[in-house]
Parts: structure tokens; sequence; C-alpha cells
């Protein structure tokens, strides 16, 4: 049994090649194992949202939007904002996705990136209070997949916290003061990896996911901490593996960071 994600039959010859290749080192995309596919970030890209950012993964494209409105804070923290993530599969982005409510997929990707934010304290919560235990800034981020090519995982999770870093509250549209910039204080980065065979591979294209028997991801921020983990499909993943996947993620989680941030202060990438 698979998910939706990596649904669909391989060819025995294309599972045969991709282990050849694995073999010699390489990847279906002339990869290495630690590489990650080109990543191009567009933040801004729809005007009237509060944030937003396209990004591109290779191949997989994913877009996030960001709404920032007045509303009342949950009775267990009166003095804090609100955070809710929403994945959409959209259809016309692969043919294994369709119409409909979210399903399991969808919400286990919302849940990741929800986690991975809100367990590295990215956005100050505190700062989003307008009258404690009567009206906070509820901020909601919206995931839509355009095309999906493998590692949504890694691909919404930079999306979102792009957009987050680039959004503004609108502070003068609801008459409560001067716009201004949304708290963000931390940057994490999920980094999704892929057990093909005795192989760990990073950043896995979609005909890698279809053969994978195990997915892990790990999300960390700049100080280097881990915020989240997730394990995906139905092998498994010895304590050694594991242990190498998390410093592995760090490594290139970096690397990811520095494009994210390059992007958000307007630098070449």
């Amino acid at each position: 049994m698979t998910t939706k994600f990596s649904e669909g039959v391989v060819a025995e010859s294309k599972r045969t090649y991709i282990n050849k290749l694995a073999q010699q080192g390489t990847r279906i995309d002339g990869r290495g194992f630690d590489d990650v596919r080109p990543i191009k970030i567009t933040t801004g890209y729809i005007p009237r949202a509060e944030g937003s950012a396209l990004v591109e993964l290779g191949e997989t494209k994913v877009l996030v939007g960001i709404k920032i409105e007045p509303g009342e804070p949950f009775p267990d923290t009166p003095d804090m904002g609100i955070m809710t993530t929403n994945v959409e599969l959209v259809p016309l982005s692969s043919p294994t996705f369709e119409p409909g409510p979210p399903t399991e997929e969808a919400i286990e990707l919302a849940r990741v990136v929800d986690r991975g934010i809100r367990e590295s304290h990215a956005i100050n919560m505190e700062k989003l209070v307008i009258e404690e235990g009567e009206k906070v800034w509820v901020v909601f981020i919206d995931m839509h997949i355009l095309n999906y090519s493998g590692n949504l995982f890694d691909a919404c999770g930079i999306g979102a916290i792009a957009a987050l870093a680039t959004a503004k509250v609108p502070a003068e549209r609801h008459g409560v003061g001067e716009d201004f910039p949304l708290p963000v204080e931390h940057y994490p980065v999920p980094i999704t990896f892929a057990k093909i065979g005795e192989w760990i591979v990073a950043d896995p294209n979609l005909d890698e996911e279809s053969i994978a028997s195990a997915r892990l991801t790990v999300t960390t921020n700049e100080e280097g901490m881990i915020n989240a983990m997730q394990k995906g499909l139905f092998g498994t993943f010895t304590y050694d593996e594991v242990k190498k996947v998390i410093n592995r993620s760090l490594d290139i989680g970096k690397k990811v960071r520095e494009i994210i941030l390059g992007d958000i202060n307007g630098e070449e990438n």
C-alpha cells in the first residue's frame, strides 16, 4: 500500500535503473545523494495578500499565500496570536490528486509545515496581541500545489517561511494602528530524505518517491535546533541512519536557508 504521494506503478526496469545508479553514487537526474534540486523563490507573488511566495523546487511548484485578520484568542492563550495552516492539492497539479475535502496526505503536509513553524517559534505570537483576552491577529497560511514532481514537504515549508518573512500585518485596514512587518524571528527549514534500498537521498523527486520504502523529514532552524521530525511510508530507518539524516539535514538546511534569506533581502542566489 502506498500514499497518493507515491501512487502509480513504477516499471521494474526504472526501479532497477535507479538502484544501479545509486550503487555508482549518483541519481536518475544526475544529482549526488545530498544535492537538492534548483530552488527559485518569488516573494510578493500575490499583490493583494499580506504575504506570498511562489516556490519552484525543480519541477515541483507551490504557491503560498498569507492572510492576516483580527480574531478572538484561544481561551488558554489569551496573550498570543493564532496561526493556522491549510494545503490544497490542486487536481491539475497531479493525476493522483482529486477534488473534494482535504485528504490524509494534505492534512499530514499541513501539519508538518505547521509544526516546524510553531515549534521553532518562528513567529513571535506575543507581538500579535491587539487586546489581551479579546482580540489578536490570526495568521492563515494557505499552500496551493501547482505542480507535483516530488517532495512537497520541503517546497511547502520553504514557501511558508518565505511568505511569512515578507508579510505585513494590515493594522491600518482594520483601524488598530499602523501596518507592521509580521514578527518572524526564526527560519525553520524542512529537509526530506527518502530511503531507496540501502541508500538515503535528500529532496527525492517523483521517481524516487515512487520506489522509496521510507521517508523522513527533519526541520531545523538557524540555531542548529531540531524543531520537528516526521516519518512516512512503511519502511524503517536504523538508529544510526536517523543520526546521519539529522546531521545531513543541518548542513543542507543551512544552504537552503541562505537561499531563502538571500531572496528576502533581495540578494542574488
